[in-house]
């Protein structure tokens, strides 16, 4: 068990709202459970990185409950719209969450699963998750955390040897466990659950809990509670756009109220500064494309509006909403600016020089890491000609947030794309060799080291 009890703060305040929000239920009886990769960055930071690897393994392979937080698991119960299609059947269906606490910072951090077995809310699924998938998920939350997008992390992944079929990878398949360390999994269709069940004691009761535990406001006001979500998710759909990230599946049940990307499915980097780029081979109507990524994630956090409606007046919520678009704009500003590596000038300086590189990505096709690498601190090679010209004459009277004295700069951009993610994965699959993997875990930690301020 943790031996530092000043680092490791257990919770259990999911339990303050009450059997309605939530069902108890037990993990799946894996044929075996093999440690396959333990963030021990991340658990040092909730004062569990001193656990041994049998010890983790029962922990976040098993679920044996961890010391004075929650009792058993709980799968949450939520509603959501997929693909603007409402859909009252949903919940937790392959996941729970089993502990939460406090981190370094005294934020309340939950431990959530994905694979972890049937619950009520299975619906026809397994509840299981494929090996692959837990891998891709390991890269997913790696990069954008070093991409400074604000995101869930992986914290274990464990592969539990059963075989999986799946129409959309070679089946049988392997099979596998994943722990994430989430800033809460309260999401926008959580508060939609309520409203479509016309419960206004719980959305009430919701609101209080989500402002209390989650930003550390009294009271109850969900007008309160839209404003700081407004805020929260215009940043993150600004950080997926500098990060080059298509999240895949941006429904409102996989948007939760901190602003925090979480649940990486068919994910994808973009190439290039393409806005109709798609990461979900079912996306046929680019729903989710990178371009149209922040109009997705305004409508989902309108659907919050809509949802608490029915406990306070539009007016309002309507004026809270339209803040989403003033608050974006900055967001977007300051997240390309710490991509290129510079201090924010001036408002009306910064937005120009923003627009001239994202016109000159799109027309040049050149690609955003190599981009991003090559102008970080300011300075564009001479081998960036036209349309660049407007780009170099405006970083020139920019200075840089950071120098390009770490060793990251001396070689070549670590970048995402699917090719990657693919060459990663074969010989997992072909060998059991998880060296690329964790030699790509390091680069992509390296990258983040360089980009930090």
């Amino acid at each position: 068990m943790p031996t530092r009890p000043q680092v490791y703060r257990p919770e259990a305040t999911l339990l303050d709202l009450g059997d309605g929000f939530f069902d108890p239920v037990a993990p799946a009886d894996f044929p075996e459970t093999r440690l396959r990769f333990r963030n021990d960055r991340a658990a040092a930071q909730i004062g569990v990185d001193t656990l041994t690897d049998d010890e983790w393994t029962r922990h976040f392979g098993r679920f044996a409950p961890l010391p004075d937080t929650l009792p058993q698991p709980l799968a949450l119960r939520y509603h959501g719209h997929q693909f603007r299609n409402y859909n009252p059947d949903l919940g937790d269906g392959r996941g729970f969450t089993f502990a939460q606490m406090r981190d370094e910072s005294g934020r309340l951090m939950d431990l959530g699963t994905k694979g972890s077995g049937q619950t009520p809310w299975s619906r026809a699924g397994d509840g299981r998750l494929t090996l692959k998938g837990g891998v891709r998920e390991i890269l997913a939350t790696e990069m954008l955390e070093a991409l400074n997008v604000p995101s869930s992390r992986t914290l274990s992944l464990i592969e539990t040897g059963e075989h999986l079929h799946r129409g959309d990878e070679p089946s049988p398949t392997r099979s596998a466990v994943l722990v994430r360390l989430n800033h809460s999994h309260v999401r926008i269709g959580s508060f939609q659950r309520l409203a479509y069940e016309r419960d206004e004691a719980g959305l009430r009761k919701l609101v209080g809990y989500t402002l209390r535990n989650l930003y550390d406001e009294d009271g109850d006001d969900p007008v309160r509670l839209l404003d700081l979500v407004v805020g929260r998710t215009a940043r993150l759909a600004a950080r997926y756009m500098a990060a080059g990230f298509v999240h895949g599946v941006l429904n409102s049940d996989n948007i939760n109220v901190t602003g925090e990307s979480f649940d990486y499915g068919p994910w994808r980097f973009a190439p290039t500064w393409d806005p109709a780029f798609t990461a979900a081979y079912f996306d046929h109507q680019g729903l989710y494309a990178f371009g149209r990524q922040p109009e997705a994630i305004h409508w989902d956090v309108m659907q919050l509006a809509v949802a608490l409606r029915q406990i306070v007046e539009s007016e309002p919520l309507v004026a809270a909403l339209d803040q989403f678009g003033p608050r974006y704009q900055p967001e977007v500003t300051q997240a390309i600016l710490w991509r290129l590596g510079v201090r924010s000038r001036d408002p009306d300086t910064d937005r120009d020089l923003v627009q001239a590189t994202e016109r000159a990505l799109r027309t040049s096709g050149v690609g955003i890491d190599r981009f991003f690498f090559d102008a970080f601190g300011g300075e564009l090679p001479d081998t960036y000609a036209d349309p660049w010209t407007e780009v170099r004459t405006a970083l020139a009277s920019y200075e840089p947030r950071k120098d390009r004295s770490h060793a990251y700069w001396s070689g070549e951009p670590c970048s995402m794309l699917i090719d990657e993610v693919e060459a990663i994965w074969s010989p997992i699959a072909d060998d059991d060799d998880w060296t690329p993997l964790h030699a790509k875990v390091a680069a992509i930690r390296n990258m983040g080291d360089a980009l930090a301020e």
